[in-house]
């Protein structure tokens, strides 16, 4: 099997940072999986009416209203096949805050017919958007957000534009410093940032063959549109 961000840059895939492309060239056939480990240096949400937004995606584990400074994090990344058969590449991201804990739910899968990356957000994959990576000139990823459809029961429709939550995803690996540099923004389009945060993390990789895949990184349900 191929990695899907293999799959999604083509040729430009072996123009990421080494780090990098060991850390998003597994697939599910290949018995891996990583842990990143670090801090947020800032997480800071839009106030106002975004913050209510925000606290209604975090009941399924989709974005969230709080904020902080130096804040400890996990990123979890395993690639498994879901029960549609398709290559998988789990994104979950738990924050913890002093007062409590939030996590930031995704899993994604190549769409051959759309051409791209789908990324399915929270517990339950509701929600799809459509991923477009690229490669910078230093070697780092860069992940824009596209298209975002609403999927649940007999749903299948567009995300409407006043509700849809932009992102740009910039990770690089830092070489002075011997970590993984992440940046993140939620924009919207017509009420600008929604939600930041930037940080730096390290990298365990696991062998997936020795131990089974967490529970926990799974989705609850899984949405066969992408």
């Amino acid at each position: 099997m191929t990695s899907i961000f293999r799959r999604a840059l083509g040729g430009d895939f072996d123009r990421l940072h080494p780090r990098l492309r060991e850390r998003f060239g597994f697939a599910a056939g290949d018995g891996r999986g990583c842990v990143g480990t670090g801090v947020m240096r800032r997480i800071w949400p839009r106030a106002g009416i975004a913050r209510p937004l925000l606290a209604l995606g975090a009941s399924r584990n989709i974005l969230f209203p709080e904020q902080g400074t130096d804040i400890p994090f996990t990123i979890e990344n395993h690639a498994y096949l879901d029960r549609y058969g398709r290559d998988t590449l789990t994104f979950v991201r738990t924050f913890e805050f002093p007062h409590r804990r939030r996590r930031f739910d995704a899993t994604m899968v190549y769409n051959d017919e759309r051409g791209c990356v789908v990324d399915y957000l929270g517990t339950h994959q509701h929600v799809a958007v459509d991923l477009r990576p690229e490669v910078g000139e230093r070697g780092e990823l860069r992940i824009r957000s596209g298209e975002q459809r609403v999927r649940g029961l007999r749903l299948d429709v567009r995300w409407p534009t006043a509700l849809t939550g932009a992102a740009d995803v910039r990770e690089s690996f830092d070489d002075e410093l011997g970590r993984f540099r992440i940046a993140v923004r939620v924009t919207n389009p017509l009420r600008g940032l929604v939600l930041a945060y930037s940080g730096t993390f390290d990298v365990t990789y696991v062998d997936t063959t020795t131990s089974a895949l967490p529970a926990s990184v799974k989705p609850l349900r899984e949405e066969p549109r992408g």
